[in-house]
């Protein structure tokens, strides 16, 4: 018994050992580590992971030359011009589409003159375009005008800034549908605009501030 219980001593005060040393070595390690990095970020200089420097110094915009200034400046204007035509495009391809769904589900007559003349719409194609263009549809005011929206939305990443300059292109574009349809669009499409305003007038109360 007492031999058992000696060598259950033994052992386990060898084994107490190795683990106290590992946990002095560990210790010491990270105290280094710790040394190692309030050095390196006094510096202004860290390490990933991969050893390689990082570069942790404030930077400022002082540092830049007056053509490298300018040359962000006209880019953030080329971005900025390059969404609004994006949006004007789309509001005209819409409107485009959605007066001619108009145009079939009626027969209105500017419709058959730029589809070229003597296009007739047949009962199916006639009862499809009368769906499309009603409450629900895909041309309807309802969900063409989310549509640009929400185009408008992607476009500008949440800032109202740039909302109101998405809505200004969307009047922009919704004008130049009108003068390629060659007459006022049909009211349908007037009615799209007056209900993507509202939504938008609907997204710039939500960012008021109470």
């Amino acid at each position: 018994m007492s031999m058992n219980v000696g060598t259950n001593y033994t052992n386990y005060s060898a084994n107490y050992t190795k683990a106290d040393a590992a946990v002095q070595v560990k210790a010491k390690s990270d105290t280094a580590t710790d040394k190692a990095k309030k050095s390196n970020s006094e510096d202004g200089v860290i390490y990933d992971r991969s050893g390689a420097k990082v570069d942790n110094s404030t930077y400022s915009i002082t540092k830049m030359s007056a053509s490298d200034r300018a040359a962000i400046v006209s880019q953030l204007k080329s971005a900025a011009e390059q969404r609004e035509n994006q949006l004007i495009s789309l509001v005209q391809k819409t409107l485009s589409g959605q007066a001619g769904a108009y145009g079939k589900a009626t027969g209105d007559d500017i419709w058959k003159t730029l589809a070229g003349g003597n296009f007739t719409v047949d009962a199916a194609t006639k009862a499809q375009a009368q769906n499309d263009i009603g409450e629900d549809g895909y041309w309807g005011v309802k969900q063409t005008s989310q549509r640009l929206f929400d185009f408008a939305c992607a476009l500008a990443g949440d800032d109202v800034d740039k909302m109101k300059e998405m809505q200004k292109a969307m009047e922009k574009g919704f004008k130049l549908a009108t003068q390629a349809w060659g007459k006022e669009l049909p009211s349908i499409c007037s009615d799209t605009i007056n209900a993507a305003n509202n939504l938008f007038e609907d997204y710039y109360r939500s960012k008021e501030t109470v």
